[in-house]
């Protein structure tokens, strides 16, 4: 039977989790009568518990038909499969897709672990899967990208991403580039776009952001210089540092505790963190006035100490 659903105790689980359990009932005490025993409190133990995984065949029966007279045959047309003349079903593609993409299993780890399960599926056999379903979300990675740069504010980034190679681990890159426009105050949606390439030159900026050009806020890497050239077509993008990478490293000292510069660096950073969180999502005038009545003053101030402090430095 169904646990008291919505009683306080349950708020520790998410309410996606169906409840199901026991009622037991307490024996009655042997030298009471039943006038006079009562049922006085209750404990409830809560276990949390899951469902394995389950694998499952869908056999779907096309019956044919034909027509002696004419020589017409009839027959439902076949169920569609997101491969073509494939037998993998679209929950099974998108658990392995999302397996790799999000979850960062290898495709070999995948595979091992489905046949604990009982389901042999060969790495060359996923990897068939992933490119097959890569092609076929192209039109959505096109449209992904016409929105992401249709922003006048694109924030970029890159990452080390393992890459197995034959014998060995590669270190590859993953570039990403994000319009998230809800701090400024926009309505449009937010998204990522995401490229990959095997090193981390100054040759594959250019091409990801080709035909764009507005406010790209990224680090000092000089990767991306090329894309402030201004002869760059059809314009150069402005750079805006990334105050985030500029604490980082002041942020990597203060946290051994032996470096009170870099406490106060990190200090200072943190009360303009602050003062920005207290605008994020205002219209594009309150964030103006009130960067320059507070924020900038902050900038100012921390600008000053960091020249005076370096210049008592040896």
């Amino acid at each position: 039977m169904d646990l008291l659903v919505g009683a306080p105790y349950a708020a520790r689980f998410p309410p996606i989790c169906p409840e199901n359990g026991w009622w037991y009932l307490a024996p009655r005490l042997a030298h009471a009568v039943a006038e006079s025993s009562r049922s006085s409190t209750r404990a409830i133990t809560e276990t949390l518990e899951v469902v394995p995984r389950q694998w499952k065949v869908i056999q779907t029966v096309r019956e044919k038909w034909s027509c002696r007279s004419c020589e017409t045959i009839t027959q439902p047309p076949a169920p569609f499969h997101p491969i073509a003349r494939g037998w993998a079903g679209a929950e099974l593609l998108a658990m392995v897709l999302t397996g790799k993409f999000a979850d960062h299993l290898p495709l070999n780890r995948q595979s091992e672990a489905y046949a604990r399960e009982g389901i042999e599926l060969d790495v060359s056999t996923l990897a068939d899967w992933i490119g097959t379903c890569a092609v076929t979300l192209a039109p959505l990675v096109v449209l992904i990208r016409a929105h992401v740069l249709a922003a006048a504010r694109i924030h970029g980034d890159d990452t080390m991403v393992p890459v197995l190679a034959k014998g060995k681990t590669k270190t590859g890159r993953l570039w990403t580039y994000v319009r998230d426009d809800r701090p400024f105050g926009g309505d449009a949606k937010p998204a990522a776009l995401f490229r990959y390439s095997p090193d981390r030159t100054a040759a594959h900026p250019l091409p990801h952001l080709a035909g764009w050009w507005g406010i790209l806020q990224a680090d000092a890497y000089a990767g991306f210089n090329g894309l402030y050239d201004g002869a760059r077509q059809p314009g150069p993008a402005t750079e805006a540092g990334c105050w985030a990478h500029a604490r980082r490293k002041f942020f990597e000292l203060a946290d051994l505790g032996k470096a009170p510069l870099a406490v106060e660096a990190v200090r200072r950073i943190d009360t303009i963190f602050t003062a920005e969180r207290e605008i994020t999502c205002q219209s594009a005038d309150r964030r103006c006035a009130a960067r320059q009545k507070t924020i900038a003053l902050l900038v100012v101030d921390l600008e000053n100490w960091m020249r005076t402090t370096r210049a008592k430095l040896s």
